[in-house]
C-alpha cells in the first residue's frame, strides 16, 4: 500500500512540474496583398479584369479584406521614342463589386465603357495599375504577353516514388521567335514554370505527376492552362513555387517575403526612384500581370481501371 501511495504522489509531482511555455511569434508589418493576374482568352470580347485586394495578418490569422479609395488601370502602346508615354490606349476605372468584398472590376457607373476590348490590345502593350488606400498609393506596370495552345494532354502509366501517382503528359510547341517564358496552371493549386532555353522553336513534351491523395482517386476531369509570362513574372512565380512547395496559391502570404511588381509610390512623382528613399521596403505583396491563356482538359481514369 505504501508503495502504491508513493507512486501516486510521484505522478502528481511530475504533473505539477510541467510548465506552460508561451511562444511569441514574430509580428510582421501589415502589407497590402494584391491578386492581379488577369488571364486573357482572345476569343472573349472583353478583358476579364478582376483585382482582389486584402491585407496580410498575423501568423495564424486569415488575411483580411483591404479598403481602397480608388483603383485605376491605364493601358496602351509605348511610344517608340518615349516608352513612358502610352498611345492608342485608354483608362479603366475600377469599382468594388460589393462594399467590403475586396474585389474590384470595371466600374459600370461611368458614362463611357470602362471595359477593355480584347481585340484592341496587342502583344507588348503596357498596363499600369494604380491603387490608392486612405494613406498610401501603390503602382504596378506590366506588359501583355501571349501564349501558345496546348497541343495535347495524355494520361501516362509511369509513376515516381510511391507508385501511386498519376502521370499526365503535356505537349506544346514554342514559336521560336524570341526567348519565351511560360506558367502552367495544373489544377488543384499546382503550378509549374518553364522557359524555352532548351526547346526554342521546338515541340516540348513533359510529364507531370499528381499525388493521388491530392488529386484524384476516381475518374475526374483535370483542367490545365498554359500562360505566357515575361521573365520577371517567371522569376516571381518560381520563387513562390519553391517556397510554398505547391501547397498554397501564389497570392497567399509566403513563408518568406517574395517581392512582386507592386511598389509603394506614396509621395513619389517618379516610380523609378522608389529604391532611393528610406521606405524602399514598404511594398505590397502579390503581382499584377496581363497574360494570354490557353486551356485544355483531360479525363483521368483510375489506374486500377486500366
Amino acid at each position: 500500500m505504501k508503495r502504491f501511495i508513493l507512486i501516486i504522489l510521484g505522478f502528481i509531482l511530475f504533473i505539477s512540474c510541467e510548465d506552460v511555455i508561451e511562444v511569441e511569434l514574430p509580428e510582421n508589418d501589415t502589407r497590402l496583398v494584391v491578386n492581379g493576374v488577369i488571364r486573357v482568352d482572345e476569343n472573349q470580347e472583353f478583358l476579364p479584369i478582376e483585382i482582389a485586394v486584402s491585407e496580410s495578418s498575423s501568423f495564424f490569422d486569415e488575411n483580411t479584406v483591404a479598403s481602397l479609395k480608388s483603383a485605376i488601370i491605364y493601358y496602351g502602346t509605348p511610344n517608340a521614342d518615349a516608352p513612358e508615354i502610352l498611345e492608342r490606349g485608354g483608362i479603366s476605372n475600377l469599382a468594388e463589386v460589393e462594399p467590403g468584398s475586396g474585389i474590384w472590376v470595371p466600374d459600370p457607373s461611368f458614362d463611357s465603357d470602362q471595359r477593355i476590348r480584347v481585340s484592341s490590345i496587342e502583344e507588348g502593350d503596357v498596363f499600369q495599375l494604380i491603387l490608392e488606400t486612405e494613406n498610401e498609393q501603390f503602382f504596378a506596370t506590366t506588359t501583355y504577353v501571349k501564349s501558345v495552345p496546348i497541343d495535347s494532354l495524355e494520361q501516362g502509366d509511369e509513376t515516381l516514388f510511391s507508385g501511386d501517382e498519376t502521370e499526365v503528359i503535356v505537349t506544346f510547341t514554342d514559336p521560336g521567335e524570341s526567348n519565351d517564358f511560360y506558367l502552367l496552371d495544373l489544377d488543384f493549386g499546382e503550378f509549374l514554370v518553364t522557359e524555352d532555353e532548351f526547346y526554342q522553336g521546338q515541340t516540348f513534351v513533359f510529364s507531370y505527376f499528381y499525388d493521388n491523395e491530392l488529386a484524384i482517386n476516381t475518374s475526374s476531369v483535370v483542367n490545365i492552362s498554359l500562360l505566357g509570362v515575361d521573365e520577371q513574372f517567371y522569376n516571381y512565380m518560381n520563387q513562390i513555387i519553391v517556397q510554398s512547395g505547391g501547397d498554397q496559391g501564389p497570392f497567399q502570404t509566403p513563408a518568406a517575403t517574395v517581392r512582386g511588381n507592386i511598389i509603394n509610390v506614396t509621395g513619389i512623382d517618379n516610380d523609378e526612384v522608389v529604391d532611393n528613399v528610406e521606405r524602399s521596403d514598404n511594398f505590397a505583396l502579390g503581382y499584377f500581370a496581363i497574360v494570354e491563356e490557353y486551356t485544355d482538359s483531360i479525363t483521368i481514369t483510375n489506374n486500377e481501371e486500366n
